[in-house]
């Protein structure tokens, strides 16, 4: 491994990944490229070493507190965002899946209508149903220039008898990142029809130049500060297996997250907790350098795509770091990721499991080495060869 601090997504050998023992690279068979789960082929921020080996050596493994993570998160959302959070109503959550579960069961009652936007994250989908309320779909708008906000479908959808909207911003999986605007728009719709807004912002570090995160909590509106927004440093620091999340309300929403028992809070972990206080306090130069590689990483896929598979429609992400390619050109039915993994040996995310408007799509992870990156283009390609090869032998 590679111990140059500018070295980031090169920095670990393909071989070296293989020893990782998380989902991405265990998943799949040893000759399979894996690019669905997003986890990112990066080392650990050394702040973030520093703080695990400083617990280690102690033998600091006990059960977690909140500790200073509010206060790192504050300090950070107040250099990044603008924005000022109250860190004393935050509260610990293992993580955001989990502060959201927590979240809409506070603010809504069983068989209430969930709104979120799709294609949307698939744990949406199970998880609300799960706890008893309703899934309401609200498609975004798939135009020329890719996906956006449909905001008189987000009324529609307010209007039908929602009770509140899980907002994912940037969205995942499109990486739409919404403007100050737009959440606006927003902000009002929910004021209108008495929809509680809970917002997903797990990926906001991560947002490429020309482009700012707005906190939905930071408006200035009665349903932004009724609002309450889930954040965590897993996605921009690789950290999503160390649990640690929170989550911030809003001016107007300190009871209800107040409401979150304490035995959720224990979920989280302690190396979790440790380690977004370093990555929010210190890691401020890691992911400036991040994202620079992220930025090039996105490009570079165009750029690949272009070349190597030009009927795949692909718009690079504003934030985040998974591309969500339109392959419906290449007639292949509604899960093109199962041909490019028969036919490849390359692992992406099934677009139908971001519901119906992902049918023909695949996610794809770039948060790599970019000669990863352009191996995975070409075992699509490949794909798309060996696919289109057997097409023609069936039809003579």
């Amino acid at each position: 491994m590679s111990t140059d601090p500018h070295d980031i997504l090169t920095a670990c050998t393909t071989q070296e990944l293989r020893q990782r023992r998380s989902v991405k690279w265990r998943e799949f068979p040893p000759d399979v490229l894996p690019l669905r789960i997003a986890e990112m082929d990066t080392p650990l921020a050394e702040p973030i070493t520093s703080a695990l080996s400083t617990a280690i050596n102690r033998g600091d493994t006990g059960y977690a507190l909140a500790g200073r993570l509010p206060e790192a998160f504050a300090g950070f959302a107040a250099r990044h965002y603008g924005w000022h959070p109250d860190a004393s109503a935050a509260r610990l959550i293992p993580d955001v899946m989990t502060g959201i579960v927590e979240a809409l069961q506070i603010i809504t009652e069983p068989g209430d209508r969930i709104v979120f936007n799709t294609p949307g994250y698939p744990p949406f989908f199970y998880w609300i149903q799960r706890i008893g309320r309703q899934v309401t779909p609200s498609p975004l708008a798939d135009g020329p220039n890719g996906h956006r906000l449909d905001l008189d479908r987000l009324e529609r959808d307010f209007a039908s008898g929602a009770r509140a909207y899980l907002l994912c911003n940037p969205h995942n999986p499109t990486g739409l990142v919404f403007t100050r605007e737009e959440l606006a728009q927003v902000a009002a719709l929910a004021e209108r029809y008495d929809v509680r807004i809970v917002s997903d912002e797990i990926l906001a570090p991560l947002i490429y130049p020309g482009g700012r995160h707005i906190p939905f909590p930071s408006l200035d509106s009665p349903s932004a500060a009724r609002s309450i927004a889930l954040v965590s440093a897993s996605k921009a620091f690789n950290i999503a297996g160390l649990k640690a999340a929170l989550a911030v309300p809003g001016p107007d929403a300190h009871a209800d997250v107040a409401q979150i028992h304490e035995e959720v809070s224990e979920g989280a972990g302690l190396f979790g907790v440790l380690a977004a206080e370093a990555a929010f306090t210190h890691g401020d130069l890691w992911l400036r350098r991040l994202i620079d590689d992220l930025d090039d990483n996105r490009r570079l896929l165009a750029a690949q795509l272009a070349d190597r598979l030009p009927r795949i429609v692909y718009h690079p992400p504003q934030g985040g770091y998974v591309g969500w390619l339109d392959c419906r050109a290449l007639g292949w039915g509604a899960d093109p990721a199962q041909v490019f993994l028969d036919h490849g040996r390359v692992g992406l995310s099934s677009g139908p499991r971001f519901g119906p408007p992902g049918h023909g799509f695949v996610r794809l992870n770039f948060a790599t080495a970019p000669a990863r990156l352009v191996e995975a283009v070409n075992r699509m390609a490949t794909a798309r060869d060996r696919a289109d090869a057997g097409a023609d032998e069936q039809h003579g």
